[in-house]
């Protein structure tokens, strides 16, 4: 990871300590090329964990949306899932 993205991170950590009492529901919202199996990826990685998932298709037909509403027990917890899900080519996380 790069020194940029790992300065996000940290800061997006600190928000969350400061502004969240853990633990606490949180929503991920993410952005996939339409392609089954990366959005099967997503869903998987919050499976056994009581997640409400939505996904929408964009008018093209191009990306598919997956927000995600799931109880996560830290600001770290949620930093994790969100370096987990970038493993996935061509997310984008809201």
């Amino acid at each position: 990871m790069d020194k940029k993205t790992e300065e996000f991170y940290e800061r997006l950590k600190q928000e969350l300590i400061d502004s969240t009492v853990w633990p606490a529901e949180y929503l991920f919202k993410f952005i996939v090329p339409s392609q089954p199996e990366k959005v099967t990826v997503i869903e998987n990685a919050f499976n056994q964990m009581g997640a409400v998932i939505e996904t929408n298709q964009s008018k093209t037909g191009k990306y598919t949306s997956v927000s995600i509403n799931v109880r996560m027990e830290s600001a770290q917890a949620v930093i994790d899932k969100y370096i987990e899900m970038s493993a996935i080519e061509g997310i984008i996380s809201l």
